[in-house]
């Protein structure tokens, strides 16, 4: 499986945001620290701020700002209101299933099994997790520790929109 850019790009504006909870930031200064390309930004800063992540106030002085604690913002629903297709293989989806081996077929357990483990470990990692600079043991401690609290997690359904393009 792979992230779309679009994703990418979503995780890296949060991200950013959290690391400078103190300021506004701006789609300028995103663009040009992690050379993406401001167009792409402004769709996926749009997004956020329909959801309700971000706030954005345009003008002299204006930008953008977290609209909950980092901590209360887990990796996983972002990732969700993010990609458009979770289906790893055909069969994920009974409309277009024309997989001869369904019937009997024990991979589509087994890999829906490795979709809600990827989806646990990304639930149990929050936005505080993995914005700013990384510690020598922050990774670790968040593994062995478990899973964050989460005093107010995205939920609901991802609101539609059209994906970027790549």
């Amino acid at each position: 499986m792979r992230l779309s850019d679009y994703t990418d790009y979503t995780l890296r504006v949060l991200m950013y945001c959290a690391a400078h909870p103190d300021r506004r930031v701006t789609i300028a200064e995103i663009a040009d620290g992690h050379r993406v390309s401001k167009n792409h930004l402004m769709k996926i800063v749009n997004d956020l701020a329909r959801q309700g992540v971000l706030e954005t106030t345009r003008g002299h002085g204006g930008g953008l700002r977290l609209l909950r604690a980092p901590s209360a913002i887990r990796v996983g629903d972002v990732l969700r209101r993010a990609e458009t297709d979770f289906r790893l293989v055909e069969c994920f989806d009974p409309s277009t299933d024309t997989c001869t081996l369904t019937p009997g077929c024990r991979l589509k357990g087994l890999l829906r099994k490795a979709l809600g483990a990827y989806f646990a470990e990304l639930d149990a990692v929050t936005l505080a997790d993995i914005a700013g600079p990384a510690s020598a043991s922050g990774a670790a401690t968040a593994a062995v520790a478990g899973p964050a609290r989460h005093d107010a997690p995205i939920t609901g359904p991802a609101p539609r929109r059209k994906r970027a393009p790549d």
